[in-house]
């Protein structure tokens, strides 16, 4: 009956070894039990010539309780410790069957059918087990393949997001990239209509200095007559006009001097520093540089300034040049809808622009209001919500760029903490609403 001991040894071995298919455990699990198997045999042959039965099965017992203990305190072979636990009943049978036989052999020889029997049925347990083993070892294949089949899809999927992310950092870079062409693009439009609002500011006075010039050289001329005549009374008339024409010169000079050095002010955008500012002023020359932007483009156009500004109005801490660019962009926009109605020919139609300032007090807060109205083409209903986001404009192509009203939001709204209200009837008019909070120190 031994025989079954080292067959039971010889297979839990061989099981342990196909184990290590399916949880690698390199070449020294593979050696430790390729020797063991081999052991297991070599044992037997020799306790066969040397011991007695008895002894025979004391000895298979052992080397099987042996086996049975060393690979259940290995780490490494945790999860077959269920199969290898299934060895107890055989061994501990055997060992009862060869204490019966060296304690009382008349008894185990009576009983020996039986004590044979028990051993027989030990074996088949672990027979048993090895067949149900086996069967969840290829479940455990299957499982294995479908999990390396997950891990594949898994990895293919990664690989296809990790693309579609890449793809997508892509292109906000270049949505970044475009939107700041853009916004650059609509601060380059806003210069040319700025510089050629300041062109046509400049050249007023200066054509009067070259007039008056030119007359005043003329009179010079005649007065140096007068004096070689004698005529001193003709000759003093005439210097009283070079006079008054040499006050103009100066007057108009200054005033293209003012001209210059308040865009000089205006541009020095780098700072980003709020000023105390006149609002009047600011809104003041921002309208007649749009309106004179537009007749250098337009020598046709013609339209009714109305401004109503408040003469109390306290100055207010604003980053002028930028106020003056939202300002600039409302007229411009305002001149525009007046332009394309005037365009369509309408009987009595005469463009209006209407600049109208004051004071807001309410909550216990003051604040400035400016109000930009024109009697142009109005905004439908049903884009009036949109007017003000980015990339979104109602003029041709290649004229707006829409990032005009969205630049303006973010400078009243965001940087100054005011407010931009739209009210408009289509075909009739549109009034842009300006708050701009009065920023009171504390004592």
């Amino acid at each position: 009956m031994e025989i079954f001991l080292y067959i039971a040894s010889f297979l839990l071995i061989r099981r342990l070894l196909s184990s290590t298919k399916f949880t690698p455990l390199g070449p020294k699990w593979k050696l430790v039990l390729n020797t063991a198997s081999v052991g297991v045999w070599v044992v037997y042959v020799v306790a066969s010539d040397q011991f007695e039965d008895t002894y025979d099965l004391f000895l298979g017992a052992f080397v099987l309780l042996g086996i049975v203990y060393y690979f259940l305190n290995q780490e490494d072979f945790k999860p077959m410790h269920s199969f290898i636990k299934v060895h107890y009943p055989l061994a501990a049978i055997t060992i009862v069957v060869a204490l019966i036989d060296l304690i009382a052999p008349k008894f185990g020889g009576r009983y020996n059918n039986w004590t044979g029997t028990a051993i027989l049925l030990g074996f088949a347990w672990i027979f048993a087990r090895w067949a149900n083993s086996r069967k969840q070892e290829q479940e455990m294949r299957m499982v294995s393949m479908q999990n390396l089949e997950l891990d594949r899809l898994v990895a293919e999927r990664t690989a296809e997001l990790t693309n579609q992310r890449n793809e997508l950092q892509d292109a906000l870079q270049q949505l970044k990239t475009t939107q700041q062409q853009l916004i650059q693009s609509e601060k380059l439009a806003s210069l040319g209509e700025l510089t050629a609002g300041i062109a046509h500011e400049i050249q007023n006075p200066l054509n009067f200095v070259n007039n008056f010039s030119d007359v005043s050289m003329e009179l010079i001329d005649e007065m140096a007559e007068e004096l070689t005549k004698g005529d001193t009374e003709e000759a003093i008339a005439i210097a009283t006009d070079i006079k008054q024409n040499l006050e103009k010169i100066r007057h108009h000079g200054k005033r293209a001097d003012g001209i210059v050095k308040g865009m000089l002010q205006h541009s020095r955008a780098s700072s980003n520093t709020k000023e105390a500012t006149n609002v009047n002023t600011l809104a003041d020359e921002y309208l007649r540089l749009a309106y004179h932007g537009l007749r250098a483009k337009d020598k046709s156009f013609n339209s009714e300034l109305v401004t109503n500004f408040a003469p109390t109005l306290p100055l207010v801490n604003i980053v002028p040049q930028d106020v003056g660019r939202v300002l600039l962009n409302l007229f411009n926009n305002a001149f525009y809808a007046v332009q394309q109605k005037q365009k369509l020919g309408l009987e009595g139609f005469k463009p209006i622009v209407e600049l109208t300032t004051g004071v807001s007090h309410s909550g216990g807060h003051s604040s400035i209001i400016i109000t930009v109205k024109d009697n142009g083409t109005g905004i439908p209903e049903d884009i009036k919500d949109k007017i003000l986001q980015p990339f979104f404009t109602t003029k041709p192509t290649g004229e707006g760029t829409g990032l005009g009203l969205s630049l303006s939001y973010d400078i009243i709204v965001k940087a100054h903490g005011g407010t931009i209200d739209i009210d408009s009837k289509e075909g009739k008019w549109t009034k842009f609403t300006i708050t701009l909070p009065i920023e009171t120190k504390q004592q």
